[in-house]
């Protein structure tokens, strides 16, 4: 397996004075990163635990350990409270019950990832991390849909330039850039 296919792209071109595109933006990242994992499983399975997989494990460990947090922090503190103000309850809800069982769910496959930086995750153990890999990649391509497709449009629904800029200063404060 060549090395580009555990190869992550660029960061999101959005940046900080755009939030709600910046925050789509980490979702096509979100994306990549899921794929990579399901294709570190393939790898694992045909090739085993190779420097390809550690690098491809340590990849999406950084991804869900730093980048993902900061994504759902970010939600938590500025498209929840929106969609509460705009009557939108039951959604706000569901995000937060969301990031809660997505927090609960990576926690496992944490465990399965630091076990291919160590090699010892194969046979058995192999089949079923893989398929909570893939219970983790449908569960969030479900959230993302959600997010992208109802949460956001009504949260950024007339929100007035200067609480989009204070908004993105404040995403960027937390991550100190």
């Amino acid at each position: 397996m060549s090395s580009s296919i555990f190869t992550l792209h660029a960061g999101p071109a959005a940046g900080f004075d755009a939030p709600f595109e910046l925050m789509a933006a980490c979702h096509e990242r979100m994306a990549r990163t899921l794929a990579l994992l399901l294709r570190l499983g393939e790898h694992l399975a045909t090739h085993g635990g190779d420097d390809q997989a550690r690098d491809a494990a340590r990849d999406v460990l950084r991804y869900f350990r730093v980048a993902a947090p900061l994504h759902h922090q970010d939600e938590e503190l500025h498209v929840v409270p929106r969609l509460r103000l705009q009557g939108r309850e039951a959604l706000a809800d569901r995000l937060l019950v969301e990031h809660r069982d997505l927090a609960r769910a990576w926690a496992t496959i944490e465990s399965d990832l630091e076990a291919v930086l160590d090699d010892a995750l194969g046979g058995i153990a192999l089949t079923a991390a893989r398929e909570r890999w893939a219970a983790f990649s449908a569960m969030y391509r479900q959230h993302i849909e959600v997010e992208d497709g109802e949460a956001y449009p009504a949260a950024s629904d007339s929100l007035a330039e200067p609480a989009l800029r204070s908004m993105g200063e404040e995403m960027a404060a937390r991550r100190r850039v």
